[in-house]
């Protein structure tokens, strides 16, 4: 009568997110040089004290990349271009700046822009695996998936130990749609790398899709290197909710109460179970209440609390949730169907 809800998180390599402690990792070996600063009140890092030392020392690359992703962090793309473009002018056979910058044309979908950078930044830097894998992951991002792979393999050939490579691998064969070759991939990831979240959590998916019970201790292994990784709890959950595991299942979501306590899915999944498992009608609404505190827009929410209403007789009530569903989402036809069978038990609904 009600459904679970499935976590929608990627489970997969963001690294073409490119954030601002990425690129200052990239330039923090690049120290400026160059004469004190006539400022020493600016807080060191802040864009003040960055730019008094660019005045200082105009002909500095890396102080020109350190702004720039300052800029990067705080979303100002159009002045963070600007500023790594001023750092290629000055130092043009640094990779570096060319896979920042590159990153950044990722982040504004200037696909054909990023695409020329990274492949400048791999001229620049035959030897160096980050520009082939983010190359990778532009031509997996565009389904060009020989391509994609022919760029991570050159990368491997290179580290041949890099688990990073080998769950990039996975995550191209899993979105061309190989499942078999991505948990294998994804299993020499972890092999390389014990410590690839993000490894663990596809192949808990992975297994998951095939009902698979390894499922829970690749979530387990995910747990243990994320504690209180909401995603990884949630999906144990959700396995063990759907193979008649319910005590896990309620355990998981305990925990992740724990974790969030305004976390409106744990609430309501507890209610499922306890309505639809266990046919605990009270208990279930109580935590179906719990979700709608949390986010009053549930629509699933009102609607299931509602069920509880109707199986209890409370017919008013539950045509009051349904009604409250059906203005939040119009198009929710399960409410709509509750609605047709209090009509049909008596109760006074208007036509819609």
């Amino acid at each position: 009568m009600i459904r679970g809800l499935r976590f929608m998180g990627q489970p997969i390599s963001r690294s073409l997110a490119f954030n601002a402690f990425w690129c200052l990792a990239l330039i923090a070996c690049q120290a400026p040089g160059g004469k004190e600063p006539r400022d020493a009140q600016a807080p060191e890092g802040s864009l003040a004290w960055i730019e008094q030392r660019i005045i200082d020392n105009p002909d500095d690359a890396a102080l020109f990349a350190q702004r720039a992703a300052f800029f990067e962090g705080i979303d100002s793309l159009a002045l963070a271009e600007a500023d790594w473009k001023r750092a290629i002018v000055l130092d043009s056979a640094n990779s570096a700046w060319r896979l920042a910058l590159g990153g950044l044309y990722f982040r504004k979908v200037r696909l054909v822009d990023a695409e020329r950078s990274f492949q400048q930044a791999i001229e620049l830097a035959p030897t160096s695996t980050d520009a082939r894998s983010k190359l990778s992951e532009l031509y997996l991002v565009q389904g060009r998936f020989k391509e994609a792979m022919a760029e991570a393999n050159d990368a491997l050939r290179l580290d041949p130990q890099n688990g990073q490579l080998y769950n990039l691998k996975g995550w191209i064969h899993r979105t061309a749609g190989d499942t078999d070759l991505a948990i294998s991939s994804y299993q020499t990831a972890v092999e390389r790398d014990p410590d690839l979240y993000d490894a663990y959590i596809s192949l808990g998916i992975l297994h998951a899709a095939r009902h698979d019970a390894l499922a829970l201790d690749y979530y387990d292994a995910a747990i243990a290197e994320r504690p209180t990784s909401i995603e990884a709890h949630y999906n144990k959950a959700m396995f063990a909710q759907e193979h008649d595991r319910d005590s896990l299942a309620l355990a998981c979501y305990a925990r992740i109460k724990e974790i969030d306590p305004d976390y409106p899915l744990a609430y309501y999944n507890t209610g499922y179970i306890l309505l639809e498992h266990q046919k605990k009608t009270l208990m279930a609404r109580e935590q179906f209440q719990r979700a709608i505190a949390k986010m009053p827009t549930y629509t699933q929410a009102w609607y299931s609390r509602g069920v509880t209403y109707e199986l209890e007789g409370r017919l008013d009530s539950a045509k009051a949730d349904y009604e409250q569903t059906l203005r939040i989402d119009p198009t929710h036809t399960e409410a709509a169907l509750g609605l047709s069978r209090l009509a049909a038990k008596g109760v006074k609904v208007k036509a819609r």
